[in-house]
């Protein structure tokens, strides 16, 4: 399996149920540039299908989503 990509930043959003992981993942893509990664890391279990929603009505690139424990891991790319 290769390695995954390096974020560029990340996010511990542990803790925040929806839509507050949603709105602080936005808020975290927006000065970031075209392209570059962001890993958000949360708690919440409706996450997976909400980051899914998000990424395909924003145009942003859901690249990967895994789980360890109790924590969902998301690598987006800004579009």
């Amino acid at each position: 399996m290769p390695a995954r990509p390096q974020p560029n930043q990340a996010t511990d959003l542990s803790g925040l149920n929806c839509p507050l992981p949603i709105l602080r993942t936005k808020k975290a893509l927006a000065p970031m540039q075209s392209g570059e990664l962001l890993q958000v890391t949360c708690t919440d279990p409706a996450t997976p299908t909400d980051f899914a929603a998000f990424c395909k009505q924003t145009g942003n690139d859901l690249v990967e989503q895994w789980q360890e424990a109790d924590r969902f891991i998301f690598l987006i790319r800004k579009r």
